[in-house]
This record gives structure tokens, sequence and C-alpha cells, in this order.
């Protein structure tokens, strides 16, 4: 067999050792840098160190290693193309390079690292390598996952020390797939490090890379017919990165994990004890009170028909009596918690079907980016998070909120942003009474909270009404009074905002405008 050379420089050097001395037994010679090196003739395996080929040291603290017109020649060149040039300045063609990168992704996760450590951990050497080899690859064999280690030694056995080239090109797509979610980690880290001041979007990006792997397969997609599976961003690890970690309960589907992020968004909006129940992509019903038993209670009587089968989010750690409660009232798909006591879970382990999940509640990042896959592209937009002042809002009626409307108008602002358009919203004493959602006409959202308030024979005297945008008839402020709702908060701007201001007037309805409304379809 023709005697062979391979370049092994890896970061991560999980079986490398095995790699490297079967390759030997090949009729391979080893050539390595610095670490990798040292670990293989610890090994007993005979190495070229890549600076005693070279006649160049490594320098600058290892930043160039392998930065060379032998190194690259090596992997470039081509067979009876380039043999006289190669012959003649003295270059060993480098048949298989086996390369992976340092661990940017565990820099960015290392809270005591700055952007000074950081940039350390940006490979210029073995990404250089990896595009020379794969766009040569008739000529050169590259290897960047550790699973293909076995698969290339089992191949080379099989045709006379020899890799085919259909091998060959499957493994330069890897490559080439490798360095481009490298570069698209790093990319993000740079473009988006400002996130953490939260300063705005100033423009949205002109190209967007995205590198998401695969967390789980899922039950099933919205339907049982369709598959489904939970992919992350690349750039973290899945412990650090997953929003939601399931602990408890049987296997979550599309829907589950849906319903699951809208009860997570809206329970953030909250920092007193509060409990959001999610049905079918609405927030059902949400209460704030001084403990979460209470909030619970509060939320699930208010519509108690809905909240079956729901998904129940907590921004407190859920305790034991709240769990009880909630097992002898309703059936539950899923509990959200930011934590829970083990001796909790003894509780709900008796309920198989019941998933519980753990959440981060400090994670608020507010600039994020939401996609939305549509027919030939992609929808993008900032996330829905700004911060609003209720002191900049404009009371527009002769009659002022009392202490009480106002804060139930915070409240139902905050809510109305996590309930489908179009949308209306009843509230007293930080608790929904009735939602009206996704209507393709205003006044039958709100008919529709009506008839639910009605049903039910909740109280809505005195309650605050919001609008998610601004009312286009009077007709909605007149079917609120009916309600003896007392305060109207919606966005305004309406070519009809005289009309609807004086009917809200006629019925002694207090009115705030937001100039902001807060559609979500």
């Amino acid at each position: 067999m023709q005697k062979k050379n391979a370049l092994i420089s890896v970061s991560n050097k999980l079986n490398i050792v095995t790699l490297a001395n079967d390759l030997t037994k090949r009729n391979v010679n080893i050539l390595s840098t610095g670490k990798t090196s040292k670990v293989l003739k610890k090994s007993g395996i005979d190495v070229t160190e890549i600076s005693n080929y070279t006649q160049f040291p490594e320098i600058m603290d290892g930043r160039i290693k392998t930065l060379h017109p032998k190194i690259y020649g090596g992997i470039l060149g081509r067979k009876k193309t380039d043999d006289h040039i190669m012959q003649n300045l003295g270059i060993i063609k480098i048949d298989i390079i086996v390369v992976n990168f340092y661990p940017f992704w565990h820099a960015v996760n290392n809270k005591n690292y700055n952007i000074d450590n950081i940039i350390e951990y940006i490979d210029i050497g073995g990404p250089a390598m990896i595009r020379a080899a794969a766009k040569n690859y008739k000529n050169t064999v590259v290897v960047v996952n550790i699973s293909d280690y076995k698969y290339i030694i089992s191949e080379m056995d099989k045709n006379n020390n020899e890799i085919s080239l259909k091998t060959k090109f499957k493994l330069a797509a890897s490559a080439f797939n490798y360095v481009t979610k490298y570069d698209t980690i790093i990319s993000d880290y740079f473009c988006h490090h400002n996130k953490k001041n939260n300063l705005p979007i100033k423009s949205m990006p002109d190209t967007i890379n995205l590198n998401f792997v695969k967390n789980q397969d899922l039950r099933y997609g919205e339907n049982q017919h369709q598959k489904s599976a939970f992919y992350i961003k690349k750039n973290t690890s899945k412990k650090n990165n997953t929003p939601i970690k399931q602990i408890q309960g049987i296997p979550l589907s599309y829907n589950n994990i849906l319903d699951s992020n809208i009860a997570i968004e809206c329970i953030k909006e909250f920092n007193k004890p509060t409990c959001v129940i999610v049905k079918h992509g609405n927030p059902c019903s949400i209460a704030t009170k001084k403990n979460i038993l209470e909030s619970y209670l509060a939320a699930y009587n208010q519509d108690p028909i809905s909240s079956f089968g729901g998904i129940i989010a907590f921004n407190f750690p859920i305790d034991k009596e709240t769990t009880k409660t909630i097992i002898k009232k309703q059936f539950v798909e899923i509990i959200l918690t930011p934590d829970i006591d083990k001796k909790i879970l003894e509780i709900t382990e008796k309920k198989p079907k019941i998933r519980i999940l753990l959440f981060d509640i400090n994670n608020r990042n507010k600039n994020q980016l939401e996609y939305k896959s549509v027919e030939g592209g992609l929808l993008v937009q900032e996330k829905n998070s700004i911060i609003e002042n209720s002191k900049n809002w404009n009371i527009v009626t002769k009659k002022k909120p009392s202490k009480r409307e106002l804060s139930d108008c915070v409240f139902a602002w905050k809510t109305i942003k996590h309930i489908k358009s179009n949308a209306i919203v009843y509230v007293k004493d930080l608790v929904t009474i009735s939602i009206g959602a996704g209507q393709m006409s205003r006044i039958y959202s709100t008919k529709i909270a009506n008839t639910k308030a009605q049903d039910l024979k909740l109280n809505t005297k005195e309650a605050v009404m919001a609008s998610d945008a601004f009312l286009p008839f009077r007709d909605n402020v007149d079917l609120a009074a009916s309600m003896g709702i007392t305060c109207i908060i919606q966005p305004g701007g309406s070519i009809r905002d005289k009309d609807i201001i004086a009917a809200a007037n006629q019925h002694n309805i207090a009115m705030l405008f937001t100039n902001i409304r807060h559609f979500k379809h």
C-alpha cells in the first residue's frame, strides 16, 4: 500500500488516539499540532510536529500553527497537476485531515468570560484547512465528525487503503456544513452582542443564518398525522438553551410546546404571584393574587370550562397545596413552574399524563426576533416586548379612572398582548373575567366576552375592558356599558374616535388611549 500522510489537529480529542493508532497501522504518517501531538505521543504514536515539517514555530500564543504554504500546498495539491511544484518546494501531499474547532459556544456560555476571553476561542487555521480540503475533496479526505472515524477506517480496509470518491464528497459536504455552522455562531455572537444591554434593533438584518439542531422528536404535530420535532439553537448547549425542561410526564406534542411558549411569555409580564391558564393558543384566564394558590383558584373559577385540559403556568414555584388543588379540580395537560420541590413530584407522578415543565423566569431577552414560515419565504419581526408606562397614556373622557381601575387597566393591557386578535378582555381586581379572542370582527369578540360572562354568571360590574386595537364603532362601547364596564383601555386612532369618546361619556365610562396596539396573529 502506498504511504499516505494525515494531519490531525483537534480541540475535542475524544477517540483521537484510537483513530491515529488505526491510521498508523494502515501505513499512514501522522502530522500534528502542539497539544494534539502531545496526546498522541504520550500514547506511543509516532508523530511529526507541524513546526518541524514547516521549519516554522508556533507563534503568538498558538494563534499561528498551521498557516503555512507547505500545509496548504499539501492539502490543495492536485495529483499530476501540481506534482512538479510540490516536489520543487518540498511539499508532501496531505491525504487526510482530521480537524475540529475550538469550542467557541462553550466560551460564550462561560459566565466568567468577557469578549476578550471569548475571541481567543475563534479558530482560524482549522476552518481554513477544512475549506481547503473540502474544495480539493477529490484528492484530500476531510474528517470533522468524531462519528466518522470508524467509518473511514472501515472503508480503507475494504478498498485497499483508499476512500471512495462518493465518501470523499459526502465528507466534504459535512465539512462545509460544519464550517458554516461555526461561522454562523460567531457571526450571531458579534451581531447580537449588544442584546445584553437591551439595545433596540435599529434595522432588520439583510441576511438570516438559522442554525438549529434537533432537540427531540415530538409525539405529533398540530394533528396526529403530522410528524414534528423541536429544534434549538446550535450556539449553546441543550441544557442552557432549551427554554423549557420537562422533568415528568408523557412526551410533548407540537401544540403542547406552542401553548407552553404562550404561557411562558405571558406569565413573564407579571411580578406578583400570578397564574396563567392557556388553551389552544390563547390565555383563557389570568389572575394575580397574594399567593399562587389564590391566583390559581381565581383564574380557574373565572373559566373552568375552558381551563379543562389546559396548560397552567406560574411565575413562582408551585407548592404542595396548589398542586393538590389543581389535581382535585381539573384535568391538566401541563404545569409550568420556575422550580418545584421533589416531594411535589411524588404527588404529580400519580397522574402520569401530567407533564411538569421548568422554565427560567429570569430569562427576559427583549431583543429577540420572531420567525414565521410562509409560502416561499420567512417573515421576521421584533418581539413585541415594548415596556409601556401608564403615565404616557391619555385619558380622553370626562370621567377619570380610579386607582383600582387604572391598576386593572395595566393588568389588562399586559394580558391582551398575548391574546389572538381581534381581542377583548374584561378584568376586575387583577383577574380576567371574560375573554373574546380571534374573531374577524371586533364586535363579535366583545359579544363573545359578554356571552361567556353571562353564561358563567360572572360579575362584570365596575370591571375594565381592554381592546388590542382601536374600537372602530361605538357599538363596542354600548355592549361594554350593558355589562357594567366603567373603564376602557384601547390604542385609539380610529376615524370615529370622537364618536367613541362621546359614547363613553354618555355611559359615564372612563377611557384611556395607549397610542399603541397589540395585534397578535
